[in-house]
């Protein structure tokens, strides 16, 4: 699986397409191809992923914060607490109105949800693709957001995770305890 991605990589760059892409595709086919015949494949690729991030956080720590936090602007700052709160608990927030969650949910989602990986590959594609004079505050502040979330996701997941688990435990009928399915992504044969 790891060697269909990085062909899959190298294919698209070396006829000038989008690296990234081409591999994000090949494993979304690759996963509906083999999805239910190769369980322990899936459990690799899993543990296998989690390590690469992790490389990935290490790279950009060593490499790149050192640089940014020795001159980091106001501006980045800011826009680096913003997006951690609200650019991103404000929609989260609103993708579960109507769900029927309590607000101790939504708030743990919204701090815990969606963060970090993404936003290193979307700056450098900006980064690799354009030469323009704000290059350097899109680095400086995507670098010091993604720091900032290391460190502060990372000094509240245990306290946070034992706050909100004791609240789960007490919570009896609601929502937050309904069973859930995985949703079918194809239509099932046979």
């Amino acid at each position: 699986m790891l060697g269909v991605a990085i062909l899959t990589f190298a294919g698209a760059e070396i006829i000038g397409g989008n690296g990234f892409i081409a591999a994000f595709v090949a494993g979304l086919v690759f996963g509906n191809t083999v999805r239910n015949r190769c369980k322990f494949l899936f459990e690799f690729a899993e543990a296998e992923g989690e390590l690469l991030v992790f490389v990935t956080f290490l790279i950009l720590g060593a490499a790149m914060l050192p640089g940014v936090f020795g001159h980091p602007t106001g501006v980045a700052i800011l826009y680096a607490g913003l997006s951690l709160t609200a650019v991103r608990m404000v929609p989260i927030a609103v993708s579960l109105l109507g769900s029927g969650v309590r607000l101790p949910t939504v708030g743990f989602l919204g701090w815990f949800g969606p963060r970090g990986l993404a936003s290193i590959l979307f700056a450098l594609f900006v980064l690799e693709e354009a030469d323009f004079a704000g290059a350097e505050i899109i680095e400086t502040v995507v670098i010091v957001t993604v720091g900032l979330s290391i460190a502060l996701h990372g000094l509240t997941a245990a306290p946070a995770a034992r706050w909100y688990g004791g609240l789960v435990r007490e919570m009896l009928d609601c929502h937050e305890m309904k069973s859930v399915t995985e949703l079918p992504t194809r239509g099932r044969s046979g």
